[in-house]
C-alpha cells in the first residue's frame, strides 16, 4: 500500500466525526457559560481560556479533555491566585460534577463533566513572554501562535500525534520523556506536513537548534542563553519555544525517545503500514525461556508502591534501580540491565544480573600442626600453611546476590529514592522468579522487546 493510502486509512481512525466536533463544541460553549456565571456570581475579573489540543483543533478522535484556564490579571499577587483560583475552580466544579484537587506549580481542579476529564487551572493573564510568572501561564501563548501559523494542517499534527503514540514516543512528562503534542505542532508548522517532519528526522538532530520564533535575531542574547544550556545538558533537540526565548520546548525530550522516532521514521517512509499508528499486542513470551537462552539471572523487588504521582514515583524507581546497579557492582556482580514500573499498587525493580552467586575467600584458622586434628585439618583442605605453629587454610564461600543485598541494605549502601526508601527495604526479594502478574513485563525486559527497534 502506498503511502498515501496508508495516511487517509489513518485519517478515517483519528479524525473527528461531525458528530464528535458537535459534542465538543457543545460542550466547550456550555463549559465556557458556565466559568464565566460562576466568575460573575463571586466579582472576579477573570477570563476563561480554552487551551490545549481540543482549544487548537489538533484533539484526536476520542481525546476529549479539556484545559480550561483561568486567567487573572497580572497585578493579582501569587498567593491571592493560589487560593481565588482554588476557589474559582471549586466553585465551576461544583457545577459540573465530581471534583478533585490536582497539584502542579499550584494547586488546580479537576473535574468530570458528561464523562470528559476538565482540568480548571489558574494562571496570569499574559500577553508576552516578559509577563510570564508561573509555568502554566505560557499556554495561552502557545494556543495563540498554534492557532496563528497552523494554517489548515490540523490533520497533519493528528498524524503526527498518533504515530509518536503508536511507537511509544509520546507524552513530555520526565518518566516518558517523549515528544509533547505542543512539539508536534510546532514541527508540523515548522516542516509543513506529518511526512516531511519524518524526512527530517536526521537534519533536524544535526541541525539541533529549531527557532521558529526567529528568537537568536530579536532577542539575541536570551535565546543564546538558552541554547548553550541546553547544549550544555546534551538535550537531542533545541526547540526554542516561538513565544518565550527562555524556554526549549524539547527539555525533556529524552535521547532514547528520540532515537525511537528517528529509526521509526526512516522505517516508515521505506515500508509505510497502518501498524507504526495502531500497533499490534506486544509479543508474548516465556521469561525463563529468555533466561535460559541468555544463560543470565532475574532478582526482582516487588514492595508496595507509596501513593504519588507517575512524575515522581517513576524516576524515584529509576533512581533506586541505578543505586542497586551501583552497589552489586562494586560487589563483583554485572548488572546486564534493569526495569521498574508499579501497577495494583505495587511497585517492582527488576535487575538482570549474570550470575546467581558469588565466590569469596576466607581464611580458616586450624589447630596445631602437630595434633591428631592438625594432621586431619592438613589433609581436608586444599592450600595450607603454617603461622607459627598453628595451621591456616582458603576457604571459598559462595554467597548468593539475595544475601548481598540483604547485606547492601542492611548496611545502608544503597542509594535509593527517598520516597520508596522504607518500601524497598521490605521487598520481596526474588531470584529467576516473578509473581504471575509480572510475568509478561519480566519476559518483554528480558527479550528487550520492550524496547526493540526492530519490533
Amino acid at each position: 500500500m502506498d503511502v498515501e493510502a496508508v495516511l487517509q486509512k489513518v485519517l478515517q481512525r483519528i479524525r473527528p466525526t461531525d458528530e464528535e466536533r458537535a459534542f465538543v463544541e457543545g460542550l466547550m460553549r456550555e463549559l465556557e457559560d458556565i466559568a464565566e456565571e460562576t466568575i460573575e456570581s463571586l466579582g472576579l475579573d477573570v477570563k476563561p481560556y480554552f487551551v490545549g489540543s481540543l482549544a487548537k483543533d489538533t484533539y484526536l478522535a476520542g481525546d476529549h479533555d479539556v484545559d480550561l484556564f483561568l486567567a487573572f490579571p497580572l497585578d493579582t499577587p501569587l498567593k491571592e491566585l493560589r487560593e481565588r483560583g482554588l476557589e474559582l475552580g471549586r466553585a465551576i466544579a461544583e457545577r459540573l460534577g465530581s471534583y478533585e484537587i490536582a497539584y502542579a506549580e499550584h494547586p488546580y481542579v479537576r473535574a468530570l463533566y458528561r464523562g470528559v476529564k476538565v482540568d480548571l487551572v489558574p494562571c496570569y493573564d499574559v500577553g508576552s513572554w516578559r509577563d510570564v510568572k508561573t509555568a502554566v501561564d505560557r499556554s495561552i501563548l502557545h494556543n495563540r501562535w498554534v492557532l496563528e501559523n497552523l494554517r489548515g494542517r490540523n490533520d497533519e499534527v493528528r498524524l503526527l500525534k498518533r504515530f509518536l503514540k503508536g511507537i511509544n514516543a509520546y507524552g513530555s512528562e520526565i518518566y516518558i520523556r517523549g515528544f509533547s503534542g505542543y512539539l508536534a505542532e510546532i514541527l508540523v508548522i515548522k516542516y509543513g506536513s506529518f511526512l516531511e517532519v519524518l524526512k527530517n528526522s536526521d537534519f533536524m538532530l544535526r541541525q539541533k537548534i529549531i527557532d521558529p520564533g526567529n528568537w537568536l535575531k530579536r532577542e539575541h542574547e536570551t535565546a543564546m542563553k538558552t541554547v548553550r544550556r541546553e547544549a550544555e545538558a546534551d538535550r537531542p533537540l533545541i526547540v526554542i519555544d516561538p513565544v518565550d526565548p527562555r524556554r526549549n520546548v524539547a527539555a525533556n525530550l529524552g535521547w532514547e525517545r528520540y532515537g525511537f522516532f528517528y529509526f521509526r521514521a526512516r522505517q516508515f517512509l521505506e515500508n509505510p503500514a497502518e501498524e507504526f499508528f495502531f500497533p499490534r499486542g506486544r509479543k508474548r513470551g516465556n521469561y525463563l525461556s529468555e533466561l535460559r537462552r541468555k544463560g543470565s539471572h532475574l532478582v526482582t523487588l516487588v514492595f508496595g508502591a507509596p501513593d504519588l504521582v507517575d512524575d515522581i514515583l517513576l524516576p524515584q524507581l529509576e533512581r533506586s534501580a541505578r543505586g542497586f546497579e551501583r552497589a552489586l557492582s562494586r560487589e563483583g556482580f554485572n548488572i546486564l540491565g534493569w526495569n521498574v514500573g508499579h501497577e495494583g499498587g505495587k511497585a517492582f525493580i527488576m535487575l538482570e544480573v549474570d550470575r546467581r552467586e558469588r565466590e569469596r575467600v576466607r581464611i580458616k584458622p586450624g589447630p596445631e600442626f602437630f595434633t591428631e586434628r592438625g594432621l586431619d585439618f592438613y589433609r581436608k583442605n586444599e592450600r595450607v600453611w603454617l603461622g607459627g605453629k598453628r595451621l591456616f587454610a582458603e576457604k571459598a564461600v559462595r554467597e548468593s546476590i539475595i544475601e548481598v543485598i540483604l547485606e547492601l541494605l542492611g548496611k545502608n549502601q544503597v542509594a535509593l529514592g527517598k520516597s520508596v526508601r522504607e518500601n524497598i527495604r521490605d521487598a520481596r526479594i526474588m531470584l529467576d522468579y516473578v509473581p504471575k502478574e509480572l510475568e509478561d513485563e519480566a519476559y518483554l525486559f528480558l527479550s528487550r522487546e520492550k524496547w526493540n527497534l526492530k519490533g
